[in-house]
């Protein structure tokens, strides 16, 4: 099934659509510098897909092009970065303490 991520701006939260539905989003807040991830949730009726985890790449590669370092508030988001350390570098060091993540 054809899947699209975008940036829903005026609800703040990207958005993964699934045959133009949306089947998920992760919200966020952004501040000075930073992109706060602070819930991300996919409709059960997609669970056992693969689209948390497009979703959350999406998000951070879109997050990372403009600028921006992430902080994952959110627990989905947390473990992405966990295995996908690729992205570890957005995350603040501060941050990193503070969620019990790798420096």
């Amino acid at each position: 099934m054809p899947t699209e991520v975008r940036n829903n701006i005026a609800l703040e939260r990207f958005e993964i659509t699934v045959d133009g539905e949306v089947a998920g989003y992760t919200e966020y807040q952004d501040t000075a510098g930073e992109r706060a991830f602070v819930h991300t949730e996919v409709d059960p009726r997609f669970d056992g897909s693969d689209y948390a985890r497009a979703l959350v790449e999406s998000a951070l590669d879109a997050t990372r092009r403009e600028g921006l370092g992430a902080l994952p508030m959110c627990r989905q988001v947390q473990r992405f970065i966990g295995t996908h350390p690729q992205y570890l570098s957005m995350v603040p060091h501060w941050a990193r303490d503070r969620l019990g993540m790798p420096q």
